[in-house]
């Protein structure tokens, strides 16, 4: 899948009309969820999946999408369930696919397990899909209900609509701040603001994300390595990192360079990047690709994501210096903020806040968060907040 799926057009996520669901509904919905959960990391370009099958109210299957490539969350559950599956209930956190991708479709396997009934949150919002499963079924006379836990089946997957319904992957802005929003001091010295806890965190989400993206200040001046180091890495190789730099500056000296070979760098320049350096940076195991300039000579930020989306890449963690943060705010690209906030004060006029630029002229135009929701750290405060 890819970027040519923006925008498409989803038919609307709710229940048919009459769809009543039960308290015993609720309960195999919220384990299917659960168990979708256990792919977090493991399932891009796909989506987190989980099922359970249901006979005479006793659960004889379960199942949830392990990883990309391997049998979907209704295979699992069906295949556990056997011949007990017949003429019971198949609960399914998405819209079961109906399509050849790396797998066959499930419509195909519910059908010919004899189900009764699919009982799903969410409809799929890949076009090939959207409904189309569910038409599938109820033509092979299985009676289908929809829109059990649709909010939450959608947050669990956010990064997967973000990717189909818009073209491009889903960006969480990740910085550590003062308890003033500094994010380092005036000098710029090197060092954790954030506890050891909230590193782990950290490291967690970038085992969760596609691709871990900073410009090339942020490179110039930490030399960060930007690895899942503080908690077991959940797919080899991932996640990508991405360097912003329009003139291909990456020092071959940098961590960043010396480690490409084990875990993929893409240094995404202009135009305005001689060609030798990128075949030094080639030559060392580092990707370049040359994209469109935006109005100040940087990399366009849009461009960067369609091209991201093209790669299969569906979340990006955003990991840069207060200047990428803004370009990314003001271009409209940021749909969840992680801030670590650290119990210290760093003041200071030049000291760099979370974001840097040219600021909003009045309330009015502030990016408000649509829901929140904060966490303790250890000595920190995490403060997550989602704009879409």
């Amino acid at each position: 899948m890819g970027p040519n799926l923006v925008r498409l057009g989803t038919r609307k996520q709710s229940g048919a009309q009459g769809d009543s669901f039960s308290a015993a509904d609720l309960r195999h919905m919220k384990t299917c969820l659960r168990l979708a959960r256990r792919g977090a990391g493991r399932t891009s370009p796909n989506p987190m999946v989980g099922s359970v099958v249901v006979r005479s109210g006793i659960v004889v299957g379960k199942g949830y999408h392990r990883a990309a490539g391997l049998p979907h969350a209704e295979v699992e559950a069906l295949r556990q369930a056997g011949e007990k599956a017949r003429g019971g209930a198949l609960y399914v956190s998405l819209e079961p696919c109906n399509i050849f991708g790396r797998t066959p479709p499930c419509t195909d396997l519910i059908l010919s397990c004899g189900v009764k009934e699919v009982v799903c949150a969410i409809l799929d919002p890949n076009p090939r899909v959207n409904g189309k499963g569910m038409d599938v079924l109820r033509r092979g006379r299985v009676r289908v209900r929809v829109g059990l836990l649709q909010e939450e089946a959608r947050r669990l997957n956010e990064a997967w609509f973000c990717y189909m319904e818009r073209g491009r992957p889903f960006v969480t802005l990740k910085a550590a701040a003062s308890w003033d929003g500094k994010i380092a001091t005036r000098g710029r010295d090197r060092g954790w603001l954030t506890s050891e806890d909230s590193r782990r965190v950290v490291h967690r989400m970038r085992s969760e994300a596609d691709a871990v993206l900073v410009g090339i200040g942020t490179v110039l001046n930490d030399d960060p390595l930007l690895t899942v180091r503080a908690c077991r890495p959940k797919r080899h190789g991932f996640p990508m990192r991405v360097v912003l730099d329009s003139e291909a500056r990456l020092p071959l000296s940098s961590r960043l360079a010396l480690t490409a070979r084990e875990v993929p760098v893409l240094v995404a320049c202009t135009d305005a990047a001689a060609a030798r350096r990128r075949s030094q940076l080639e030559a060392a195991g580092v990707e370049t690709v040359a994209l469109k300039a935006g109005a100040e000579g940087g990399v366009d930020l849009t461009s960067l994501l369609i091209y991201l989306a093209g790669r299969e890449i569906v979340s990006v963690l955003l990991e840069g210096g207060a200047s990428l943060n803004w370009s990314f705010l003001e271009s409209g690209l940021v749909d969840k903020v992680c801030l670590f906030l650290a119990p210290l004060l760093l003041g200071g006029k030049e000291a760099p806040t979370v974001a840097d630029g040219a600021g909003v002229g009045a309330l009015t135009e502030a990016w408000r968060f649509a829901r929140t929701e904060y966490r303790r750290v250890e000595t920190d405060l995490l403060l997550t907040g989602w704009l879409h």
